[in-house]
């Protein structure tokens, strides 16, 4: 059955309600963290100003205020909220709330409809969503931590107003606890060290924060206060906020690959901590490194692939957490390893000419003649052996006669690619002496 709930009839306050509940903000000058959306000059405040709300899909992480906003956007506009979760809800539960709403409307109210984790609505259900979109039926309101343009059809977000909601920074999450406190009448028994390690565990997460005070009010004895170790030992640390599938996942391994490539060895390795520590398959990781290996360093060091492929033999030898220091190895020499992506680009060219040519013959004096018709066909003939040349090079042309030479493979001045760089030029400087 659909999480329903609606401000036609007053919310019973049930007994022992959440901190995080009971600091709902009751005004949007009251939501913190979101300055750019409920500010004096934010895009929801210039919304209802004009008023016309138009259907939004909010998208940021857990506990920014996704939820509350919406509720208090009905109120500020005087529309009907229902509220369901994509999690808990089918097609029947869609179309009673549909059905809903057309009576509503019917009688000259529109309703502001919040869907909860809409990404999880498959297409056929986020399609439903589009009729009553499109005649008035209902504003649509959909919250989702995923990136709606992978998670969404083109045809909702077509019809609805992305709004990005931030991390709360540690301001915010102040802001939040000294709310806490004065609603509660009392303070964190936390010093200055432990109140700031609550503020970073909370991981910008608002509904984490006032969690994680009530869990340290229900640890103190009377008079007791704790420090930084003490925090620890009561809340056990919180789980970074991390799905090996989605969004965090992906954020995380782009910034370890960007800061490989940049030869920052100080950002790789605290995004490789940060992986580590939220449970990362270390498979991955070490697929990872050679990628990067291979893509953004390749010939300019040659070494950098055998020391990825080392550091994942290394931690399949040792196993965590001995093993985890393989792939830190791995990230340094990666990171301050001299970069070229030489050998990446000329693979993609020659890839794209391979499908521009066709299945073309290889000229004939480099292929073999095993048979007598073959060497009647002049297969093999004028074939100069490399080693019997001068210098070892012949200079002879090795690409199909109706494609012509080539230059794919472009090597930079940097490290062990600049001695490669030299060799091509002095053979090159052969090719065409001999072809004079």
């Amino acid at each position: 059955m659909a999480d329903l709930f609606s401000v036609d009839e007053p919310e019973k306050a049930p007994p022992g309600r959440p901190l995080a509940d009971r600091l709902r903000p009751k005004n949007l000058g009251e939501v913190v963290g979101q300055e750019h959306l409920t500010g004096p000059d934010g895009a929801l405040t210039r919304l209802i100003g004009s008023g016309s709300l138009g259907s939004m899909i909010f998208w940021g992480p857990p506990g920014t205020g996704k939820t509350t906003v919406a509720r208090l956007l009905a109120g500020e506009t005087s529309l009907a909220f229902e509220q369901i979760s994509a999690v808990f809800s089918g097609v029947a539960d869609l179309k009673k709330v549909f059905e809903a709403a057309k009576l509503r409307r019917s009688n000259g109210r529109q309703t502001l409809l919040f869907v909860d984790e809409i990404h999880r609505f498959n297409r056929a259900q986020q399609d439903s969503f589009l009729p009553v979109m499109e005649d008035g039926t209902v504003v649509l309101v959909g919250a989702t931590t995923e990136n709606p343009s992978f998670e969404l059809n083109a045809a909702l977000l077509s019809r609805a107003r992305v709004l990005v909601f931030h991390s709360l920074g540690e301001d915010s999450i102040a802001k939040l606890l000294a709310r806490a406190e004065e609603t509660e009448g009392r303070a964190l028994p936390l010093d200055d060290d432990a109140r700031a390690m609550l503020i970073r565990m909370s991981d910008g997460d608002g509904r984490a924060s006032l969690t994680l005070a009530e869990e340290v009010w229900r640890a103190a004895k009377s008079g007791e206060v704790f420090g930084a170790e003490g925090l620890q030992r009561i809340v056990q640390r919180r789980a970074p906020i991390y799905d090996k599938g989605q969004d965090g996942h992906y954020n995380l391994i782009s910034a370890l690959h960007k800061s490989v490539r940049g030869s920052d060895p100080d950002a790789a390795l605290y995004y490789l901590a940060r992986m580590f520590d939220a449970g990362e398959d270390p498979l991955y990781l070490g697929r990872r490194l050679v990628r990067m290996a291979m893509e953004d360093i390749g010939l300019a060091d040659p070494q950098a692939l055998v020391i990825a492929n080392a550091a994942k033999d290394a931690y399949d030898y040792l196993g965590s957490p001995e093993g985890e220091l393989a792939f830190a190895e791995a990230t340094v020499y990666l990171a301050t390893a001299p970069k070229s992506n030489a050998v990446y680009t000329a693979f993609k060219a020659a890839t794209g000419a391979a499908k521009e040519f066709g299945s073309l013959l290889p000229p004939k004096h480099i292929l073999n003649a095993p048979t007598k018709l073959m060497k009647e066909e002049d297969y093999g003939a004028g074939y100069r052996y490399d080693h019997d040349e001068p210098e070892a090079f012949s200079g002879q042309d090795y690409f199909p006669e109706k494609m012509g030479r080539r230059t794919f493979y472009d090597p930079p001045e940097r490290g062990f690619e600049r001695d490669i760089r030299k060799r091509l030029d002095y053979w090159a400087k052969l090719r065409s002496e001999r072809e004079k």
